[in-house]
């Protein structure tokens, strides 16, 4: 008698429990199906997304090798189109490195003035990363370095070639060699001076450095 009692509790409390869950799912599928769907499409709109991302990337990334692979080949006028073409349509970073490669194509035609008005360009953009905008003020100095005044190089680097700055380096071998070219061997031994003495500079750049050092003390023009 005790197990047919039993049975038959189990009994009426599967068939509550039955009744609760018809209850429920009358009550909330539609919130349940609701968020399953977003579950399904949230995940599907993710997957497309990371394809979608991953294929313009990898397009940007052919035409930017392409580019520099005319650009290697001494075809410039080519080679510029194609950056051009990718500076205004390139995916992501592709389209800031287009206009990076298109500067110093520019440069290798024989056009410096206008290779430092699109270095100064991108240096002068916040839009662009701080890393980049820098790496484009060194190139228009070294540029200048030729074309230019010591006091326009100084105007791009100068405030660059701190302890702290990553570009020290370069900005100050821009430095030093301006300062060189115009004469003024008093700064450019200062300059190339703090190269030498900087232990975190490469050690290509410290010869050079040292080299400089080597010509302006030969010269007798700096005390």
């Amino acid at each position: 008698m005790v197990d047919q009692n039993d049975s038959f509790i189990r009994e009426v409390n599967e068939e509550l429990r039955s009744d609760q869950v018809r209850n429920a799912w009358k009550r909330y599928s539609r919130i349940i199906i609701g968020v399953a769907v977003l579950i399904v499409v949230g995940t599907a709109g993710h997957r497309l997304w990371d394809h979608w991302n991953s294929t313009q990337a990898s397009g940007a990334g052919d035409q930017f090798l392409a580019a520099l692979k005319l650009a290697d080949e001494g075809k410039r006028d080519e080679a510029e189109a194609a950056l051009q073409a990718l500076e205004k349509d390139g995916y992501g970073a592709y389209g800031v490195l287009a206009r990076f490669r298109g500067a110093s194509v520019l440069a290798e035609k024989g056009d410096p003035a206008g290779a430092i008005a699109a270095f100064k360009t991108i240096a002068d953009d916040n839009d662009v990363p701080e890393a980049v905008r820098n790496a484009a003020r060194v190139r228009a100095a070294w540029l200048m370095v030729d074309t230019g005044t010591y006091e326009q190089v100084s105007a791009e680097v100068e405030a660059m070639a701190t302890p702290s700055n990553a570009m020290r380096h370069a900005a100050r071998e821009a430095l030093g060699l301006a300062a060189y070219k115009a004469g003024d061997m008093v700064r450019a031994r200062e300059w190339f001076e703090q190269i030498t003495e900087d232990a975190e500079t490469p050690r290509n750049t410290s010869a050079r450095a040292q080299m400089m050092l080597d010509n302006i003390k030969a010269s007798g023009k700096a005390p």
